[in-house]
């Protein structure tokens, strides 16, 4: 059987496409607490997440400051990226990030209806930034089927 795995390249290029992630923060004495998030992602640097001060998952990082993504491509053949490493929490004003991530996933005229519809709550959050220290990749189009 050929190796799935993917190189650091194509790790990284598959991480910086617009995919939801999952988010996983370890929670003492019960599973990860795993939420799905937009994040930003430019290859070699950091993964960028925005969430409210109050979350679980930010509540949980002041504890712990670690935190895993897992990103997948869902159609055949199925890919997925995991990353973990420590997680910085930055109280700095993150209006242009979110208005960035919003239209990486929205589109320029649904993120402005999105970014209007939701500016009270937005305008409140925090900026999670994830330093990847650990990855884990597989792409099954590598192997013959």
């Amino acid at each position: 059987m050929k190796n799935p795995n993917m190189s650091a390249q194509e790790r990284q290029a598959f991480l910086a496409e617009p995919r939801v992630g999952v988010f996983a923060v370890n929670e003492a004495g019960s599973g990860a607490c795993a939420v799905p998030v937009w994040y930003d992602y430019t290859p070699s640097g950091p993964v960028r997440i925005t969430a409210s001060p109050s979350s679980r998952k930010v509540r949980l990082l002041r504890e712990f400051s670690r935190a895993s993504l897992c990103v997948q491509r869902e159609s055949l053949p199925s890919a997925y990226v995991t990353v973990e490493g420590p997680v910085e929490i930055l109280e700095t004003d993150v209006t242009a990030l979110q208005r960035e991530i919003a239209e990486r996933y929205l589109g320029p005229k649904l993120a402005a209806r999105y970014l209007e519809n939701f500016a009270a709550g937005l305008g409140q959050e925090v900026l999670l930034i994830l330093q990847p220290e650990r990855w884990w990749s597989v792409d099954f189009s590598k192997v013959a089927m």
